[in-house]
Protein backbone atom coordinates (compact mmCIF):
# COMPACT_ATOMS: atom_id res chain seq x y z
CA UNK A 1 0.00 0.00 0.00
CA UNK A 2 3.28 1.95 0.41
CA UNK A 3 5.04 4.48 2.69
CA UNK A 4 6.86 7.45 3.42
CA UNK A 5 10.91 6.85 2.96
CA UNK A 6 12.57 9.91 4.02
CA UNK A 7 9.49 12.33 3.04
CA UNK A 8 9.14 10.32 -0.05
CA UNK A 9 6.83 8.90 -0.99
CA UNK A 10 7.12 4.75 -2.00
CA UNK A 11 4.13 3.18 -3.95
CA UNK A 12 5.98 -0.52 -3.87
CA UNK A 13 7.32 -0.29 -0.54
CA UNK A 14 4.89 -2.25 2.37
CA UNK A 15 5.23 -2.43 6.06
CA UNK A 16 2.76 -4.65 7.34
CA UNK A 17 4.92 -5.81 10.66
CA UNK A 18 4.79 -9.34 11.59
CA UNK A 19 6.27 -11.69 13.92
CA UNK A 20 6.37 -15.54 13.35
CA UNK A 21 3.40 -15.01 11.08
CA UNK A 22 1.39 -12.38 13.55
CA UNK A 23 0.93 -8.84 12.25
CA UNK A 24 1.78 -6.26 15.05
CA UNK A 25 0.45 -2.62 14.57
CA UNK A 26 3.07 0.17 14.38
CA UNK A 27 2.34 2.42 16.41
CA UNK A 28 1.11 6.20 15.79
CA UNK A 29 4.25 8.76 15.13
CA UNK A 30 2.25 11.98 16.34
CA UNK A 31 1.28 12.31 20.31
CA UNK A 32 0.90 15.75 21.04
CA UNK A 33 -2.12 16.85 23.00
CA UNK A 34 -4.96 19.90 22.45
CA UNK A 35 -5.96 21.14 26.22
CA UNK A 36 -8.75 23.80 26.93
CA UNK A 37 -5.93 26.01 28.92
CA UNK A 38 -3.05 25.60 26.02
CA UNK A 39 -1.02 24.47 28.48
CA UNK A 40 0.09 21.55 26.07
CA UNK A 41 0.79 23.69 23.33
CA UNK A 42 -2.48 23.28 21.63
CA UNK A 43 -5.38 25.18 23.18
CA UNK A 44 -8.72 24.25 22.46
CA UNK A 45 -10.08 26.92 19.67
CA UNK A 46 -13.22 26.67 17.51
CA UNK A 47 -11.94 26.68 13.79
CA UNK A 48 -8.29 25.84 14.55
CA UNK A 49 -8.28 22.10 13.77
CA UNK A 50 -9.40 19.52 11.10
CA UNK A 51 -9.22 15.87 10.44
CA UNK A 52 -8.29 14.26 7.57
CA UNK A 53 -10.53 10.88 8.09
CA UNK A 54 -12.11 8.04 6.01
CA UNK A 55 -15.56 6.23 6.64
CA UNK A 56 -14.16 2.60 6.48
CA UNK A 57 -11.09 3.15 8.87
CA UNK A 58 -12.61 2.24 12.26
CA UNK A 59 -9.84 3.61 13.63
CA UNK A 60 -10.74 7.29 11.91
CA UNK A 61 -14.20 6.23 11.82
CA UNK A 62 -14.17 6.74 16.54
CA UNK A 63 -13.12 10.32 15.57
CA UNK A 64 -15.66 11.05 13.28
CA UNK A 65 -18.43 9.57 15.32
CA UNK A 66 -16.91 12.00 18.54
CA UNK A 67 -17.03 14.72 16.07
CA UNK A 68 -20.62 13.82 15.67
CA UNK A 69 -22.04 12.76 18.71
CA UNK A 70 -20.03 16.10 20.97
CA UNK A 71 -21.91 18.51 18.11
CA UNK A 72 -17.94 19.40 16.60
CA UNK A 73 -19.32 19.78 13.40
CA UNK A 74 -18.98 23.61 13.59
CA UNK A 75 -15.98 23.60 15.36
CA UNK A 76 -13.44 21.26 13.71
CA UNK A 77 -13.59 20.95 9.88
CA UNK A 78 -13.34 17.49 8.19
CA UNK A 79 -11.90 16.24 4.81
CA UNK A 80 -13.12 12.40 3.88
CA UNK A 81 -10.60 10.20 1.59
CA UNK A 82 -11.73 8.26 -0.59
CA UNK A 83 -11.83 4.71 -0.69
CA UNK A 84 -9.30 3.77 -3.13
CA UNK A 85 -6.73 0.40 -3.18
CA UNK A 86 -4.44 2.57 -1.48
CA UNK A 87 -1.21 2.33 -4.07
CA UNK A 88 -0.86 6.35 -3.72
CA UNK A 89 -1.92 6.26 0.07
CA UNK A 90 -5.27 7.94 1.40
CA UNK A 91 -6.51 10.60 -1.50
CA UNK A 92 -8.72 13.22 -1.44
CA UNK A 93 -11.30 14.51 -4.49
CA UNK A 94 -14.39 14.60 -5.32
CA UNK A 95 -16.36 10.93 -4.76
CA UNK A 96 -20.00 9.67 -3.94
CA UNK A 97 -20.84 9.70 0.20
CA UNK A 98 -19.23 13.12 1.06
CA UNK A 99 -15.88 12.72 -0.18
CA UNK A 100 -14.47 16.27 -1.98
CA UNK A 101 -10.77 18.04 -2.46
CA UNK A 102 -9.04 19.33 0.77
CA UNK A 103 -10.28 22.76 1.47
CA UNK A 104 -7.90 23.59 4.22
CA UNK A 105 -4.21 22.83 2.70
CA UNK A 106 -5.05 21.53 -0.80
CA UNK A 107 -3.64 17.99 0.08
CA UNK A 108 -4.15 15.63 -2.89
CA UNK A 109 -2.53 12.91 -0.89
CA UNK A 110 -2.49 12.24 3.12
CA UNK A 111 1.19 12.04 2.84
CA UNK A 112 1.57 15.32 1.94
CA UNK A 113 0.42 16.47 5.54
CA UNK A 114 3.11 13.91 7.34
CA UNK A 115 5.79 15.64 4.75
CA UNK A 116 4.47 19.20 5.61
CA UNK A 117 4.68 18.02 9.78
CA UNK A 118 7.93 16.57 9.38
CA UNK A 119 9.91 16.30 6.01
CA UNK A 120 11.92 13.58 6.56
CA UNK A 121 9.00 11.10 8.02
CA UNK A 122 9.52 7.44 7.01
CA UNK A 123 6.90 4.99 8.07
CA UNK A 124 3.02 4.08 7.10
CA UNK A 125 0.79 6.98 6.51
CA UNK A 126 -2.65 6.38 8.26
CA UNK A 127 -5.92 8.01 9.23
CA UNK A 128 -6.66 9.69 11.45
CA UNK A 129 -4.83 13.03 11.32
CA UNK A 130 -5.72 15.56 13.37
CA UNK A 131 -4.21 18.70 11.87
CA UNK A 132 -3.68 22.51 13.67
CA UNK A 133 -3.97 24.97 11.08
CA UNK A 134 -2.72 27.18 12.96
CA UNK A 135 1.34 25.46 13.43
CA UNK A 136 0.46 23.87 10.12
CA UNK A 137 1.89 20.75 11.64
CA UNK A 138 0.15 17.40 12.82
CA UNK A 139 -0.97 17.44 16.43
CA UNK A 140 -1.98 13.77 16.62
CA UNK A 141 -2.48 11.06 14.60
CA UNK A 142 -3.41 8.04 17.67
CA UNK A 143 -7.48 7.65 17.35
CA UNK A 144 -7.70 6.72 21.06
CA UNK A 145 -6.21 9.86 22.39
CA UNK A 146 -7.91 12.10 19.44
CA UNK A 147 -11.61 11.11 20.88
CA UNK A 148 -10.71 11.81 23.57
CA UNK A 149 -9.04 15.44 23.30
CA UNK A 150 -13.18 15.63 21.85
CA UNK A 151 -14.37 14.27 24.65
CA UNK A 152 -14.05 17.52 26.49
CA UNK A 153 -11.14 19.77 25.81
CA UNK A 154 -14.14 21.67 23.31
CA UNK A 155 -16.81 21.49 25.77
CA UNK A 156 -16.75 25.24 25.56
CA UNK A 157 -17.99 25.54 22.32
CA UNK A 158 -20.50 22.59 22.46
CA UNK A 159 -24.15 22.49 24.00
CA UNK A 160 -23.42 18.71 24.22
CA UNK A 161 -21.38 17.94 27.74
CA UNK A 162 -21.67 14.03 27.99
CA UNK A 163 -18.93 12.48 29.50
CA UNK A 164 -17.83 9.45 27.78
CA UNK A 165 -14.51 8.80 29.99
CA UNK A 166 -15.70 9.84 33.24
CA UNK A 167 -13.31 9.65 36.04
CA UNK A 168 -14.92 7.41 38.73
CA UNK A 169 -15.35 4.43 35.78
CA UNK A 170 -11.89 5.18 34.17
CA UNK A 171 -9.95 2.27 35.38
CA UNK A 172 -12.56 -0.06 34.09
CA UNK A 173 -12.97 1.69 31.19
CA UNK A 174 -9.50 1.02 30.42
CA UNK A 175 -9.77 -2.53 31.17
CA UNK A 176 -12.49 -3.55 28.96
CA UNK A 177 -10.82 -1.06 26.28
CA UNK A 178 -7.73 -3.44 25.85
CA UNK A 179 -9.64 -6.79 26.32
CA UNK A 180 -11.65 -5.65 23.43
CA UNK A 181 -8.20 -4.18 21.54
CA UNK A 182 -6.64 -7.37 21.98
CA UNK A 183 -9.27 -9.25 21.03
CA UNK A 184 -11.79 -7.88 18.56
CA UNK A 185 -10.30 -4.01 17.64
CA UNK A 186 -6.79 -5.46 16.36
CA UNK A 187 -7.54 -9.35 16.15
CA UNK A 188 -9.74 -9.01 13.11
CA UNK A 189 -6.59 -7.83 11.86
CA UNK A 190 -4.47 -10.60 13.38
CA UNK A 191 -6.79 -13.01 11.29
CA UNK A 192 -6.97 -11.50 8.16
CA UNK A 193 -3.19 -10.58 8.26
CA UNK A 194 -1.87 -13.68 9.64
CA UNK A 195 0.69 -14.85 7.58
CA UNK A 196 0.40 -18.45 9.06
CA UNK A 197 -2.13 -21.54 10.33
CA UNK A 198 -0.42 -21.22 13.68
CA UNK A 199 -1.08 -17.31 14.22
CA UNK A 200 -4.73 -17.07 12.58
CA UNK A 201 -6.01 -20.18 14.30
CA UNK A 202 -4.39 -18.38 17.66
CA UNK A 203 -5.84 -14.55 16.63
CA UNK A 204 -9.70 -16.57 15.46
CA UNK A 205 -9.95 -18.42 19.24
CA UNK A 206 -9.17 -15.25 21.01
CA UNK A 207 -11.46 -13.34 18.36
CA UNK A 208 -14.55 -15.34 19.25
CA UNK A 209 -13.77 -15.83 22.79
CA UNK A 210 -13.91 -12.37 23.38
CA UNK A 211 -16.92 -11.89 21.59
CA UNK A 212 -18.33 -15.06 24.34
CA UNK A 213 -17.47 -12.79 27.02
CA UNK A 214 -19.14 -9.55 25.93
CA UNK A 215 -22.57 -11.66 24.99
CA UNK A 216 -22.28 -12.63 28.34
CA UNK A 217 -21.54 -9.40 29.95
CA UNK A 218 -24.24 -7.85 27.79
CA UNK A 219 -27.25 -10.04 28.68
CA UNK A 220 -26.08 -9.09 32.10
CA UNK A 221 -25.97 -5.66 31.80
CA UNK A 222 -27.08 -2.65 29.15
CA UNK A 223 -23.37 -1.34 28.58
CA UNK A 224 -20.28 -2.07 28.89
CA UNK A 225 -19.41 0.08 31.93
CA UNK A 226 -21.38 1.49 34.13
CA UNK A 227 -24.70 2.84 33.91
CA UNK A 228 -24.92 4.93 30.67
CA UNK A 229 -22.77 4.50 27.24
CA UNK A 230 -19.24 5.22 27.82
CA UNK A 231 -16.19 5.30 25.48
CA UNK A 232 -15.97 1.12 25.95
CA UNK A 233 -18.83 1.17 23.89
CA UNK A 234 -17.88 3.51 21.46
CA UNK A 235 -14.88 1.64 20.51
CA UNK A 236 -16.35 -1.84 20.20
CA UNK A 237 -19.21 -0.08 17.79
CA UNK A 238 -16.72 0.06 15.40
CA UNK A 239 -15.42 -2.99 15.28
CA UNK A 240 -18.96 -4.60 15.42
CA UNK A 241 -20.42 -2.12 13.12
CA UNK A 242 -17.84 -3.67 10.26
CA UNK A 243 -17.90 -7.62 10.98
CA UNK A 244 -20.75 -8.89 9.47
CA UNK A 245 -20.05 -6.69 5.96
CA UNK A 246 -16.02 -7.18 6.31
CA UNK A 247 -14.36 -9.19 8.72
CA UNK A 248 -16.34 -12.17 8.70
CA UNK A 249 -15.78 -13.27 5.10
CA UNK A 250 -12.72 -11.11 3.69
CA UNK A 251 -10.84 -11.45 7.00
CA UNK A 252 -11.75 -15.19 7.82
CA UNK A 253 -13.69 -13.98 10.81
CA UNK A 254 -16.10 -16.70 10.11
CA UNK A 255 -17.49 -18.83 13.08
CA UNK A 256 -20.54 -16.23 13.48
CA UNK A 257 -22.04 -13.35 12.62
CA UNK A 258 -22.37 -10.20 14.81
CA UNK A 259 -26.35 -11.04 14.27
CA UNK A 260 -26.32 -14.38 15.30
CA UNK A 261 -25.18 -12.79 18.56
CA UNK A 262 -28.72 -11.73 20.79
CA UNK A 263 -27.12 -9.30 22.92
CA UNK A 264 -24.29 -8.09 20.75
CA UNK A 265 -26.96 -8.16 18.03
CA UNK A 266 -29.29 -5.70 19.87
CA UNK A 267 -26.87 -3.57 21.79
CA UNK A 268 -25.02 -2.94 18.13
CA UNK A 269 -28.37 -1.61 16.73
CA UNK A 270 -28.92 0.37 19.94
CA UNK A 271 -25.70 2.41 19.53
CA UNK A 272 -26.31 2.74 16.07
CA UNK A 273 -29.64 4.17 17.10
CA UNK A 274 -28.02 6.77 19.39
CA UNK A 275 -28.15 10.57 17.74
CA UNK A 276 -26.07 11.29 14.33
CA UNK A 277 -24.26 7.85 14.78
CA UNK A 278 -26.14 6.84 11.27
CA UNK A 279 -24.67 9.89 9.76
CA UNK A 280 -21.23 8.46 10.02
CA UNK A 281 -21.67 5.03 8.58
CA UNK A 282 -21.75 4.68 5.02
CA UNK A 283 -21.98 1.27 4.38
CA UNK A 284 -20.73 1.83 0.42
CA UNK A 285 -17.55 2.98 1.36
CA UNK A 286 -16.91 0.26 4.49
CA UNK A 287 -17.21 -2.83 1.64
CA UNK A 288 -15.06 -0.60 -1.07
CA UNK A 289 -12.33 0.69 1.26
CA UNK A 290 -11.57 -2.82 2.28
CA UNK A 291 -12.17 -5.02 -0.52
CA UNK A 292 -10.35 -2.47 -3.05
CA UNK A 293 -6.97 -3.40 -1.41
CA UNK A 294 -4.93 -5.61 -3.79
CA UNK A 295 -3.04 -7.47 -0.80
CA UNK A 296 -6.24 -8.45 1.06
CA UNK A 297 -8.22 -8.53 -2.18
CA UNK A 298 -6.29 -9.51 -5.32
CA UNK A 299 -8.99 -9.93 -7.77
CA UNK A 300 -10.55 -6.54 -7.06
CA UNK A 301 -14.00 -7.78 -6.54
CA UNK A 302 -16.18 -5.56 -4.65
CA UNK A 303 -19.65 -7.08 -3.49
CA UNK A 304 -22.75 -6.41 -4.35
CA UNK A 305 -24.61 -6.89 -1.36
CA UNK A 306 -25.65 -7.23 1.40
CA UNK A 307 -28.97 -4.88 1.25
CA UNK A 308 -30.96 -3.49 3.92
CA UNK A 309 -28.01 -3.22 6.26
CA UNK A 310 -28.75 -0.05 7.67
CA UNK A 311 -32.65 -0.85 7.60
CA UNK A 312 -31.29 -4.01 9.83
CA UNK A 313 -29.51 -1.67 11.81
CA UNK A 314 -32.35 0.64 12.57
CA UNK A 315 -34.86 -1.79 13.77
CA UNK A 316 -36.43 -2.13 16.96
CA UNK A 317 -33.63 -3.35 19.59
CA UNK A 318 -35.03 -4.97 23.48
CA UNK A 319 -31.87 -3.60 25.47
CA UNK A 320 -33.91 -1.62 27.47
CA UNK A 321 -35.03 -4.37 29.66
CA UNK A 322 -31.47 -4.91 30.61
CA UNK A 323 -30.34 -3.49 34.54
CA UNK A 324 -27.89 -0.79 34.55
CA UNK A 325 -25.32 -0.20 37.44
CA UNK A 326 -26.82 2.76 38.83
CA UNK A 327 -26.43 6.53 36.39
CA UNK A 328 -22.77 7.73 36.72
CA UNK A 329 -20.99 10.45 35.08
CA UNK A 330 -23.32 12.72 32.52
CA UNK A 331 -24.05 9.75 29.95
CA UNK A 332 -27.80 8.77 29.02
CA UNK A 333 -28.98 6.22 27.36
CA UNK A 334 -29.41 5.91 23.88
CA UNK A 335 -32.98 6.95 22.75
CA UNK A 336 -35.17 4.98 20.06
CA UNK A 337 -36.43 2.09 19.81
CA UNK A 338 -36.75 -0.44 22.90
Amino acid sequence: MGLLINGHWDSAATMIPIEAGRFVREPAAFRQVITTDGSSGFRAEPGRYHLYVAYHCPWAWRTMLYRAIKGLEPVISMTIAIPNDRQEGWIFGDYPGGCTPDAVNGFTHLHQAYTAARPDYSGTVSVPVLWDRAEHTIVNNESSEIIRMLNDAFDDFTDIKTDFYPKSLRREIDEVNERVYRGINNGVYRCGLAKSQEAYDEAFDTLFETLDWLEQRLSRHRYLVGGSITEADWRLLASLLRFDLVYHGLFKCNQRTIASYPQLGNYTRELYQYPKVASTVNVSHFIRGYYSIPGINPTGIIPRGPGGYEEALAAAHDRARLPIKGVVGSGHPAPGPT
